[in-house]
């Protein structure tokens, strides 16, 4: 490795405080490669690097630039990816680790922009504020009593994990409205939870005891197509359904029957299973529906802070230092020998 640690990213990167942050550490070069050129030169640039900082927005990357097996073997440099988030889609945790990468995230950086938007769309479906607005520009509006909505003061609200952004969510519900938090989460222990006034519950108990369920989990194997037509059909007649985590773990046809029976009053939708969905997905249209386009991270504070902690984490490994929010543990002993090999200094 040269004296200085190379840091590629491809087309843009989410804040300017990434590289702002970045030129305050002389250790650091950024390498920036532009989205609009062969995916053979870009790739060729990106070997010349010993980190990636790449898109977590899993339609906003050519697949062939996704950290995979194929890209891996054609990085032989690479120490560490970092995502530009908490989600990691464009990544492949066990071809990092394989490869002896070390993969981090962003975790935390955009906790509270996430947790905002989600119970902001949880308020606008209970206040039925989608319906209204369409009733407005469609004249049909004169009868308000047609349009009634429910105060979410002192509903139980259940959250489909607990990280950083469901523990957010939680304070505000418990803090603003008296709510009843109740979660689901297999890497978080009920004494954690309990402590936070959160308590942890099967997800069977938790469909059918929430007025409003709001999916918080990242994408994996485990929870793709976690939230279908069964789990639908076991939620509260009436509950509001909300996700701001990621596309594909609820499904999309399952969701829109239930809206279409009644099963489900109201839902905010931040994720999809394409992003943007085609302009005449059935979703985008229904009276019952808040769409935004996976938009509830992107705030002004969110990403200067998700960009800073990035910035330093790729510090952290310039300066031989092992680098917080690690999404492959596992890969650590071989990626110290990896490190020591290509700099010839120990990692702490």
């Amino acid at each position: 490795m040269k004296n200085r640690f190379r840091v590629g990213y491809v087309g843009w990167v989410p804040h300017p405080n990434f590289l702002a942050t970045a030129a305050s550490d002389p250790h650091l070069e950024v390498l920036a490669i532009p989205m609009d050129q062969p995916v053979a030169k870009t790739i060729a640039q990106l070997a010349t690097c010993q980190a990636y900082y790449v898109m977590a927005a899993r339609d906003e990357l050519p697949r062939e630039l996704h950290v995979h097996a194929q890209l891996l073997a054609q990085l032989p440099e690479l120490l560490v990816a970092a995502s530009y988030g908490a989600g990691y889609d464009t990544c492949d945790p066990g071809a990092c680790s394989a490869s002896g990468v070390l993969l981090l995230n962003q975790a935390g950086g955009n906790a509270e922009g996430v947790a905002e938007h989600a119970v902001g769309m949880m308020l606008a479906c209970l206040k039925r504020m989608p319906e209204a607005h369409a009733a407005m520009k469609a004249g049909r509006a004169a009868d308000r009593a047609a349009l009634i909505g429910r105060d979410i003061r002192g509903m139980t609200v259940g959250l489909v994990g607990c990280g950083n952004v469901g523990r957010r969510v939680a304070e505000i519900l418990q803090l603003a409205f008296s709510c009843r938090v109740i979660a689901v989460d297999p890497y978080v222990d009920s004494a954690a939870l309990a402590a936070r006034g959160i308590e942890k519950v099967p997800l069977t108990q938790l469909l059918m005891d929430a007025d409003v369920v709001s999916i918080h989990c990242p994408l994996t194997p485990e929870t793709r197509g976690m939230i279908g037509a069964d789990a639908f059909a076991a939620m509260k007649p009436g509950v509001v359904f909300v996700t701001t985590a990621r596309g594909s773990i609820h499904d999309e046809a399952a969701l829109l029957a239930a809206l279409e029976e009644g099963q489900i009053a109201g839902a905010g939708l931040d994720v999809w299973a394409q992003e943007p969905p085609p302009t005449d997905h059935p979703l985008l249209h229904h009276p019952r529906v808040i769409a935004s386009q996976h938009t509830a991270g992107v705030t002004e504070q969110s990403r200067a802070n998700i960009t800073r902690i990035a910035a330093l984490a790729f510090s952290d490994v310039a300066a031989g230092r092992t680098p917080p929010r690690i999404i492959n543990p596992d890969v650590l002993p071989r990626w110290r020998e990896r490190y020591r090999g290509q700099t010839g200094r120990t990692i702490s």
